[in-house]
């Protein structure tokens, strides 16, 4: 099988997650599934690019703002299809048969959420995210998207905001978003910090001022 997925990855002081999420991606190499690894930096001054260097990734660098990096990482990709993955999400054991079984229904698709902690809290936080992404066709950029270029140029790219750009392009694809049946594990860092109740009622409250047509440079500012 041809290598088609290239895998677009924004980074900004990310040494710490790459150490967690970069071995995961060897079972798509394996399965001769990825064609290269795109880290789009916005910015490191820790180990992060020294990382990506060692991995042979091809390495973009820009302005910071996830939405920017992940348009420069895709305009650098050459693969004809996109896996865009945030550095603190690590992949589920059997990915690739799952990224496979999608390409093969032609459709974007997205992963199931989970995170790196234990709880109720954390249950209800991904239960609810999983549920949203289903109903609404609206999963956000740590539960993965995989997109065929035609599909990512048709639906205009990324767009270079510094919030909500996974809502965007999100909404761009619209109801052909498919889950895949693995739980990515991410980060649950800043919910620790700020509360998971708290955070999570913000993050709620903000996709609801997008959608609502609040200005993401605007609603940056707040986050």
């Amino acid at each position: 099988m041809r290598a088609r997925v290239s895998i677009v990855m924004p980074t900004l002081n990310a040494a710490a997650c790459l150490s967690q999420s970069l071995p995961a991606l060897a079972e798509g190499l394996q399965a001769g599934l990825i064609r290269e690894l795109v880290i789009s930096d916005g910015g490191s001054d820790d180990g992060t690019v020294q990382i990506a260097e060692e991995a042979g990734a091809v390495l973009v660098r820009g302005p910071g703002g996830r939405g920017g990096q992940l348009r420069r990482g895709a305009d650098a990709a050459a693969g004809d299809w996109f896996l865009f993955l945030h550095a603190d999400t690590v992949l589920p054991e059997g990915w690739s048969r799952m990224v496979q079984h999608r390409m093969q229904h032609g459709t974007p698709g997205y992963f199931l959420l989970g995170f790196d902690a234990p709880g109720v809290a954390p249950k209800l936080v991904a239960a609810w995210a999983n549920l949203r992404a289903r109903l609404f066709h609206l999963p956000y950029g740590d539960q993965g998207l995989l997109v065929s270029r035609d599909d990512y140029e048709a639906a205009g790219g990324y767009p270079d905001i510094p919030l909500m750009e996974d809502v965007a392009i999100a909404r761009a694809l619209g109801s052909r978003l498919r889950a895949m049946p693995g739980h990515v594990v991410t980060s649950a860092e800043r919910y620790r910090r700020d509360g998971w109740l708290r955070r999570g009622a913000a993050n709620l409250w903000r996709l609801v001022r997008y959608l609502g047509g609040a200005d993401p440079e605007r609603l940056a500012r707040r986050y």
